[in-house]
């Protein structure tokens, strides 16, 4: 079993180790646009925090308001994100014969 990079944070390595298991990664390319979709993950997260302790508004030095940098860092961390696993070509469709999409209870949508 592969291992994930060293320098990922949690929600960075969590989502390397659960996409190369489920999709049985391990070819060099392969293995390094998952790398990016996780530190994008961990970049995305640590701005969502910044932006949850400072608010996603901060004053200029003319005392306007203006959006936190960190916004614009949370944006372009999402795109890599959904631009790396678009690359990756994941088959996204369960593997199980059952109607409707049986993905969306874990989100807690019922029937």
């Amino acid at each position: 079993m592969l291992k994930p990079p060293g320098h990922l944070k949690d929600a960075g390595t969590a989502l390397w180790q659960s996409i190369a298991e489920e999709y049985s990664i391990a070819d060099s390319g392969g293995l390094a646009l998952l790398t990016i979709a996780a530190e994008c993950l961990d970049r995305l997260r640590s701005a969502q925090r910044q932006l949850d302790a400072e608010g996603e508004v901060v004053k200029d030095r003319y005392g306007g308001l203006k959006a936190h940098p960190a916004v614009a860092i949370e944006k372009d961390s999402r795109n890599g994100l959904m631009a790396s696993l678009k690359q990756l070509n994941l088959d996204i469709e369960p593997l199980r014969d059952s109607r409707g999409n049986p993905g969306m209870e874990g989100f807690g949508v019922r029937r």
